[in-house]
């Protein structure tokens, strides 16, 4: 892998900072098999107490059983275009199909196991007729992990912070990751041809009990969650790279697919009004906006994407190359989410309020709720159970994104010493969002979430290269770029991130940001790989996108605008220095000492004037409503620091490293309407130990890895602070974690 920090017209005009060039070895130089296996835990989780839900009996595979699939009931609601309180809607049927205790029924795990992880990688190749060599390699892996949190979530009603809820958020992860790749290469002379497979399967089942205070109702809430999250994806990419003479052609195409489905996203609430009136003083469910619910909800998104593109270079001398290309890119993204409401009418007993989810659900409590004389019979008041759709505006979105892209570009080294990238890239983009109308008889207007964006740009790049020195050299470049929203920051429909812990909404009225940006670097190479840089950067951007949050509850929603406008500046120091400790003698004779460290030091500055406007919702709005003019954007921090310190042996595989790294404070979200401190992270310092030992056992090599991460005991820490109060918003106790591997190689 090769990290671009400086733009050049051949690379995508997104181009934020950085580039990251994969090339996937297809070809190994002999036959192997390699088998490795790894277990880990942590503080917080392994072998504490946590919790869990039965779910299906593959849960632990990644997989789902099938237990999770459409009841017949919902799946023809979901077919036939009704909405859930039309007379047809069986709602009897999709509540006995909904209330499935393996899916609601939460339990605690007295014991968390370790977490483990398995994988196998194979490779092979043979040479055919004089110039020809073909390979293979494949490789996959299974990882089970388990993740405690006790987040603390607190929310504020104004400016003072003063407290409008507070909670405490104890979350059982269980991540299970399976990858795949296969990987087919063959060389013909000077011809060279990849073609790459890659899956990968990422499933969350997060578990979830909540206990905190409504401040304002002065009541008590237990709310119970049970998710399951399946993201997938599937990327298939063809490159082929041609040398003929002094004319190289490089070939690339490729689709991916990616999907992400959420079945059955449950969430129970429990109430305690903490008077005298209450029951015991217990937490009652009673299926009203008031005093508990039950909702559940089914995302379901499939993005397609479609690539390709040509590059041709022509080395016409010594000191001149041209390069021309062509990209295409066809993104189109479908989702659909419904939220479902099931409460139950004024007569519903207080006493089955106390019942567990399973049985506030069950089929027993359903059947009395459409049997009115069974009812009577019991002594009962008359209630009923019913659904309220609250995603009726904004079930389904179709997005899509295609892209034309055109670039040229000269690498002229008109004397000595001094080397000069020269080139221009021109997009033509075409992004929308559309509404999908599900429902047989339409709801009603949906134009304010439709989007639609169509630009062209020129995009220059220009660097220009001195050697000062043999080992000396200065580079300087500019450049122009864009950055465009994201399907998720447009689509008006909620997205729920189980890692940040918080809601999204998407804002239609987003534009694109365009960047100017500026760089100088002096790089030093002392041989033998070490060398050392110095660089500065200034950016200006042109309707950046922020975050800005407000909170409902114990949730936290999030949405996109662009800000007028901002500037970012700063400078880096990046080093890798490297001692051969020989002389030292004995232990010491074969090894050497490493240092690699990065130090990075930005600042940045939003501009918000009194009559700037914002759109949000297809609305103009007062930017001060979101963006305090100079403070900084989202996501930076005034400082990063990354250290590696590494001792290592030349002669066999021995190598014990040290990781520290450290970042400063930095914004994560707006406060609400402008009128509330921003949210802030504070990532602090966190120190990791790696060490990795060659071994033979009956004549097989393998491979030792210890590590010790997060030794400094870091939390994960967001907050706001007004100067006076500080209130924690996404807060939680991280821990140490331990692990060992072990690898063999045949």
């Amino acid at each position: 892998s090769l990290v671009q920090k400086t733009y050049s017209a051949n690379f995508p005009g997104e181009f934020g900072g950085g580039v990251i060039n994969l090339t996937t070895k297809a070809i190994p130089e002999e036959s192997f098999l390699e088998i490795s296996f790894s277990g880990s835990g942590d503080e917080q989780t392994t072998f504490s107490t946590g919790y869990t839900y039965y779910g299906s009996q593959y849960d632990w595979f990644g997989f789902d059983d099938g237990s999770r699939d459409l009841g017949p009931e919902l799946q023809e609601f979901f077919d036939s275009g009704a909405r859930i309180n039309d007379p047809e809607v069986d709602t009897k049927g999709i509540l006995l199909e909904l209330g499935n205790p393996n899916r609601i029924l939460l339990q605690k795990n007295d014991w968390l196991p370790v977490n483990m992880s398995g994988g196998i990688t194979a490779g092979t190749g043979f040479d055919f007729g004089d110039t020809g060599r073909f390979g293979v390699i494949a490789t996959a892996s299974l990882s089970n992990e388990w993740r405690n949190r006790r987040i603390i979530s607190q929310s504020a009603i104004n400016a003072d912070l003063d407290l409008d809820s507070d909670f405490v958020d104890f979350v059982t992860d269980n991540r299970i990751l399976v990858n795949g790749l296969l990987g087919f290469g063959l060389e013909l002379g000077e011809h060279q041809f990849r073609l790459t497979n890659l899956f990968i399967r990422d499933t969350l089942k997060r578990s979830g009990l909540s206990l905190g205070e409504d401040l304002q109702d002065n009541d008590t809430d237990l709310i119970q969650n049970t998710s399951w999250f399946e993201r997938q994806l599937l990327d298939t990419q063809f490159v082929g790279e041609l040398e003929f003479g002094a004319l190289s052609v490089d070939l690339r195409g490729g689709y991916a697919q990616t999907q992400r489905e959420v079945p059955f996203d449950w969430e129970f609430t429990y109430s305690r009004n903490n008077n005298a009136s209450d029951i015991g003083g217990l937490f009652l469910n009673t299926l009203d906006p008031q005093r508990g619910g039950a909702i559940v909800s089914f995302s379901d998104l499939t993005e397609d994407l479609y690539y390709g593109g040509i590059d041709l270079t022509y080395e016409a001398t010594d000191w001149l190359s041209a390069t021309v290309g062509y990209a295409y890119t066809d993104t189109n993204r479908f989702s659909t989410r419904r939220e479902f409401d099931i409460r139950a009418s004024t007569g519903f007993p207080d006493v089955f309020g106390a019942f567990r989810p399973d049985n506030l659900l069950g089929d027993a409590l359903i059947e009395l709720g459409f049997d009115p004389e069974a009812q009577a019979a019991a002594g009962l008041d008359p209630f009923e159970f019913n659904i309220f759709e609250t995603t009726e505006s904004d079930p389904a979105f179709e997005a899509g994104l295609e892209i034309h892209a055109a670039y040229g570009k000269l690498n002229i080294s008109p004397m000595a010493g001094l080397t000069l990238d020269l080139g221009v890239r021109y997009e033509d983009a075409t992004q929308f969002v559309n509404p999908v109308e599900v429902f047989t008889v339409p709801v009603g207007s949906q134009e304010d979430t439709s989007t639609f964006i169509a630009n062209d740009y020129f995009l220059p790049g220009a660097t220009i290269t001195y050697e000062i020195l043999p080992d000396l050299q200065a580079r300087i470049s500019a450049s122009k770029t864009i950055a465009r929203p994201q399907f998720r920051e447009l689509i008006y429909q909620t997205y729920y991130d189980p890692e940040s812990n918080r809601q999204f909404n998407g804002n239609p009225s987003l534009i694109d940001t365009e960047l100017t940006n500026y760089e100088a670097r002096l790089e030093y190479y002392m041989g033998g790989g070490d060398r050392i840089s110095v660089a500065g950067f200034y950016k200006d951007l042109e309707n950046p996108i922020e975050i800005f949050s407000s909170f409902s509850d114990n949730d936290q929603i999030s949405g996109f605008a662009n800000a007028p406008a901002a500037t970012l500046y700063g400078a880096e120091v990046e080093t890798q220095v490297t001692w051969d400790l020989y002389d030292w003698g004995g232990f010491w004779e074969t090894k050497q000492f490493l240092v690699i460290a990065n130090y990075t030091y930005t600042q940045s500055e939003l501009k918000v004037g009194p009559d700037d406007v914002t759109r949000v919702l297809n609305r103009d709005q007062p930017a001060s409503n979101f963006f305090r003019d100079g403070v900084a954007l989202t996501g930076q921090s005034d400082h990063l620091v990354n250290l590696q310190l590494g001792l290592e042996d030349q002669e066999t595989l021995q190598q014990f490293t040290v990781l520290l790294s450290y970042a400063s404070e930095r914004v994560t979200s707006r406060g609400a309407a402008a009128s509330l401190p921003d949210i802030v992270e504070d990532p602090g310092v966190r120190l990791d130990l790696v060490y990795r030992q060659g071994l033979t056992a009956f004549g097989i090599p393998l491979e030792l890895k210890l590590e010790a991460r997060n030794i400094t005991g870091r939390d994960h820490i967001e907050f706001q602070d007004n100067g006076t109060t500080r209130i924690d918003i996404n807060t939680w106790e991280v821990g140490r974690s331990f692990g060992v591997g072990l690898s063999a190689e045949f």
